[in-house]
């Protein structure tokens, strides 16, 4: 088979050639797509060429249908001959990459290397090439690379910009959909056109006679590889009806022109292309024995001549693969069903020390469930897990559950593949596994990770009361059953949902009663967000407590760090939960934990809103969106977008704040979800406020205290009250405020949170009659606002502007002058603005603040400014934001500019400055 069909591809070989090229000074991605035979493989072995004689180091992996099952087997391909590379990696990336090429012990559950841990190893080992000679990475038949590989590969896309790094795949149509995420350019082959199609028919196969010229036109419609191979069946066999039919798609006309060949070859010889194809290996040596155990012979090399004669196979000493994809499943498709088990198990039969491969290929023998099979793949899927490799576990495991002879582990099995697809965000393949389980018969603590796992998928039932008994008597059995961890963390959903949509205090106080009664720790992580997120104004105090007595003790880890930052954000201390937020978000970086990261995030850029720390809040939010979207989170991406136009709006960049709140809105939000709603409204409302446009604000928060909107939420009116009091301008407005007020004075005035306090107090000062509006300013004013200098500024200027009003226009001047300078040192210009326009009415002139050196710089900008301030080499800002050196380099480039320095040295200063 020829190794180049290039006929006709002068448009196709111009758009590789300018990848190609241009890699020296950029790294770019091109998918190349096609029926089998049109010309894919061609034009990569083009590139190669290229490649090499340009100097460009060039990096090759083929998938193989077989090898789908072996956990980055593709990424071993690829960077193989960069093993000696690897040990100048950091430590963490190093083991990961080992560990997931079986170079290492495989890991626990909990020590496993994280994926975006190996994908940024690999990254890192490409980027070190590629700083010496560029890289150019070529997979062909990409639809049949391993998962995790293609998900490293994805990962590597989308951040090859900076790098003198090519990604080049190959792909056939109608297999797109494990390649979707890859946002890169696209490269369709199509069909011939007549005049290159007869110029390479002449030249391949002058001589034709008319007739079979003419059949094989028509037949091949411009496909390269079936202008080539159909000639030498039809010119043989003019009547063939097998691959003459005009019913037949052509991929299968071929098929059946490469199966055509086989009926002539000896049958040793179809014996050893019956096991090449069904071997997920390429290893030469590896063939023979199992062809020899298969057939009971000695069987050699010369077995496999006729094949290679017959441009079916090529061999070297060591290896050999198939001429093409379709000869390999044209010999499947032509054995029997017998024949094709008794070939995987023969592989089994030889594959000493290779328990993986064995297990596989003894799965694929058995035509019958077979428990030894199955628990052989249970330990397939934990060495998998250990690996990283994730999805390669969830098909070990679905396959066990498949060849399960028993019902207990069936159920097991099918529980734990679910996990896994919940775990990767493979949504619709968990819950076609949870219908397998319907009819499964389960014990308590089986049913129990059920109802979890449905938790998982069903987020539309947020508001299900029915949903929420189910979980409480769910944990209260399984308590009963001897696993109290179980239970909490079910009663840990059960609180969540309570926050998410309030079903009512009687609901929610026996949610926290269930808790308190499991012989766990009261410092537990899971307890204290379940006492918090079930009761948020109720056991305020007890969190609170609870927090800071963990604070002052230490000793938990990044992921309880997770659960308490969020467990005080939903209790309004986000000045506990900026501390613990940061410290888990320092633990999931440094392992990889990206989907837990993006969450994470989201909730420190939220509480960093509340203090106005635009240098954590921004970059957190940028950060979350990013790393939201990359890895499918719709309700994270959501809720970064929203801490995003919080701080676009409190800067008085309106534009911004409305198109991203808008984004918000139209994505990954429900009315299933009314806490998502609530801060939609919350953030329209801050909006309306920066814009001095207090009627919309009034309206956009009003719908978080209206109980017939679906943006209601009882607990995020502790938060909105602020809001509302100061867009309250006309009297009806101002009595609904009150209204609201006194409702939550009813429900929330005991809390011990102490933004909860003072955004009460600061809605009693504005919304209080003229004749105690003096005493209601000076009571909020006593109040601790050390963490909430927005807030403590915004009330100096209500307060400025009430003296005003009330003509005492030299006591006004004072706290509208510290009211400025705290809107001016937060950076809202807005509110400052607005402080300003009281402060000429009172009779003194301001005025405009100059812009910050950060606020020139985008999010992303500040944080790797920030981290280069620290002292942080590229590499090593690089390593925490799961970026690229080089891509570190050219942000810094457009940095310094920015700043007007022109070395790291002055960063420190210039941002402190700021």
């Amino acid at each position: 088979m020829p190794d180049n069909i290039l006929f006709g591809r002068d448009k196709e070989l111009a758009t590789v050639d300018e990848l190609v090229d241009g890699l020296p000074e950029r790294g770019s991605a091109l998918l190349i797509q096609g029926a089998p035979g049109i010309g894919k493989s061609s034009l990569l072995a083009h590139a190669v060429a290229r490649a090499q004689s340009s100097g460009i180091t060039v990096l090759k992996a083929s998938g193989v249908q077989a090898e789908t099952h072996l956990p980055f087997a593709g990424l071993h391909q690829l960077t193989r001959t960069m093993m000696d590379r690897v040990s100048g990696l950091p430590p963490a990336q190093a083991d990961a990459l080992r560990s997931a090429f079986g170079m290492a012990e495989p890991s626990s559950d909990t020590s496993a290397p994280q994926f975006f841990m190996i994908a940024l190893a690999t990254l890192s080992l490409l980027g070190e090439a590629a700083a010496d000679i560029p890289v150019l990475l070529v997979v062909d038949d990409a639809q049949w690379l391993d998962t995790p590989t293609l998900d490293v590969l994805g990962f590597i896309a989308r951040r090859v910009g900076a790098e003198p790094l090519g990604l080049l795949l190959a792909l056939r149509e109608g297999h797109t959909a494990s390649l979707a995420t890859l946002d890169i350019r696209a490269l369709h082959l199509r069909p011939l056109e007549p005049t290159a199609a007869d110029a390479l028919l002449d030249a391949r196969k002058p001589g034709l006679g008319p007739g079979v010229r003419r059949r094989v036109v028509d037949t091949a419609a411009g496909n390269p590889l079936a202008l080539i191979e159909l000639p030498i069946i039809l010119g043989a066999e003019a009547t063939s009806e097998s691959v003459a039919s005009t019913t037949l798609p052509l991929t299968t006309r071929l098929e059946r022109a490469f199966a055509s060949r086989l009926a002539d070859l000896p049958s040793d010889t179809r014996s050893a292309l019956l096991v090449t194809a069904a071997d997920d290996g390429d290893a030469l040596a590896e063939v023979l024995a199992a062809v020899s155990t298969l057939t009971g012979t000695e069987i050699s090399v010369r077995s496999l001549e006729p094949a290679i004669a017959a441009r079916l196979v090529f061999a070297d000493e060591f290896h050999i693969g198939f001429t093409h994809s379709l000869v390999r499943s044209a010999v499947l498709g032509s054995a029997t069903l017998t024949d094709r088990l008794a070939a995987h198990g023969a592989l089994a039969d030889i594959l000493h020390g290779q328990p993986d491969r064995q297990a596989w290929h003894r799965a694929a023998a058995i035509g019958r469930p077979d428990e030894a099979v199955a628990r052989e793949l249970d330990q397939v899927a934990l060495r998998a897990r250990g690996r990283g490799a994730t999805a390669v576990a969830m098909t070990a495991l679905e396959r066990a559950t498949a060849l399960s002879e028993f019902p207990e582990g069936r159920a097991a099995r099918v529980l734990n593949a679910a996990e896994l697809g919940l775990e990767l965000g493979k949504t619709d393949h968990a819950s076609s596994l949870l219908r397998q389980a319907e009819p499964l018969e389960f014990g308590v603590r089986e049913r129990a990770r059920l109802l979890l796992l449905r938790e998982g998928l069903e987020v539309e039932v947020a508001t299900s009361i029915p949903r929420l008994h189910l979980l409480i008597t769910t944990a209260e059995r399984v308590s009963e059953a001897g696993d109290p961890e179980l239970a909490l963390r079910l009663l840990r959903t059960a609180a969540r949902r309570c926050w998410w949509s309030d079903p009512g205090r009687e609901l929610r106080e026996r949610v926290v009663a269930a808790a308190e009664r499991l012989p766990v720790p009261e410092l537990h992580p899971d307890l204290v967000y379940t006492l918090a997120t079930a009761t948020p104004v109720e056991r305020s105090g007890t969190v609170l407590d609870r927090l800071e007595r963990l604070e002052r003790q230490g000793g938990y880890d990044f992921l309880a760090a997770a659960t308490l930052g969020t467990a005080a954000t939903t209790v309004n201390a986000y000045d506990h939960a900026i501390g613990f937020l940061q410290h888990a978000a320092a633990g999931l970086r440094a392992q990889g934990r990206l989907g837990l990261l993006a969450q994470t995030l989201v909730s420190l850029a939220l509480s960093a809103v509340h203090t106005v720390d635009w240098e954590t809040g921004l970059p957190a939010a940028a950060e979350a969106m990013r790393l939201a979207e990359e890895n499918a989170q719709p309700r994270w991406l959501a809720g970064a977008r929203i801490a995003k136009a919080q701080f676009a709006a409190l800067h008085g960049d309106l534009d911004t704040a409305l198109a991203v709140i808008g984004e918000a809105e139209g994505r990954g939000l429900s009315v299933a979800n009314p806490s998502g709603l609530a801060f939609i409204q919350i953030t329209r409302g801050l909006i309306g406020l920066a814009a001095g446009n207090h009627a919309e604000t009034f309206h956009c928060v009003w719908r978080v205290f209206d109980p017939a909107d679906p943006a209601y939420h009882p607990f995020l009116q502790t938060i909105a009250i602020a809001e509302l009091a100061e867009a309250a301008t006309g009297d009806d407005q101002r009595a609904m405020a009150r209204a609201a007020l006194r409702q939550l004075d009813a429900t929330a005035g005991s809390s011990e949170a102490q933004l909860t306090r003072i955004n009460l107090g600061f809605a009693h000062a504005l919304l209080s009659e003229d004749e105690h509006a003096e005493e209601r300013f000076r009571a909020a004013f006593d109040l601790d606002m050390s963490h909430a200098p927005f807030t403590r500024a915004r009330l100096m200027l209500a307060h400025g502007a009430w003296l005003r009003r009330q003509r005492r226009v030299m006591e006004a001047r004072a706290p509208l002058r510290i009211a400025r300078e705290s809107f001016a040192a937060l950076g809202v210009e807005p509110w400052c603005e607005r402080a300003r326009q009281e402060l000429r009415s009172a009779g003194e002139g301001s005025k405009r603040q100059s812009r910050t050196d950060w606020d020139l710089l985008t999010p992303q900008e500040l944080q790797i400014a920030q981290l280069a301030a620290e002292g942080l080499s590229n590499k090593e800002i690089g390593q925490q934001l799961y970026l690229s050196p080089r891509t570190i380099g050219a942000h810094l480039y457009r940095i310094f500019p920015k700043l007007a320095i022109t070395s790291r040295g002055q960063l420190r200063d210039k941002l402190s400055a700021g």
